[in-house]
């Protein structure tokens, strides 16, 4: 009996999730689960490692390794054979950023994304993410069950 798929970590969804060419209309679509997107974009965008990627998606290389393999055949495929990409799905589990406010010292889970620029409590502007230790930028997002 195989083991279960653990979740995968990811801190990126996208807000647009479906792509298609532009001169068809009606056409078949491959499927990008949202763990084979962050997969992609820690490699190729945030430059990570193959083992610095799987260490922030809490799987292991081979499992990385396999993920995006499958995301780079579905994009190449679609751009080759002129189908959609649909992003979603997938087994996965978004990061939670815990969020610092140095005017008051008030630590807090993003909950609410408006509570990444600002605190809730004293609505300062001087909030940095606990684990960058920086601001807050996209990457930090509220935390979803599944979408």
């Amino acid at each position: 009996m195989p083991r279960p798929i653990k979740c995968r970590k990811i801190s990126y969804v996208p807000q647009s999730k479906f792509f298609k060419p532009e001169e068809v209309d009606i056409v078949d679509e491959y499927n990008l689960k949202l763990e084979e997107l962050e997969a992609m974009r820690l490699k190729d965008i945030e430059k990570m490692s193959q083992e610095e990627a799987a260490a922030m998606m809490q799987i292991s290389r081979q499992t990385f390794q396999n993920i995006i393999d499958s995301a780079r055949n579905k994009v190449v495929s679609a751009l080759v054979e002129g189908k959609a990409i649909r992003i979603g799905g997938g087994n996965y589990k978004i990061m939670e950023c815990k969020i610092e406010c140095h005017h008051c010292g008030k630590e807090y889970m993003l909950e609410n994304i408006k509570d990444r620029h600002s605190c809730p409590v004293c609505h300062s502007q001087d909030v940095y993410c606990h684990s960058k230790q920086k601001r807050c930028h996209a990457e930090c997002r509220v935390k979803r069950a599944n979408i």
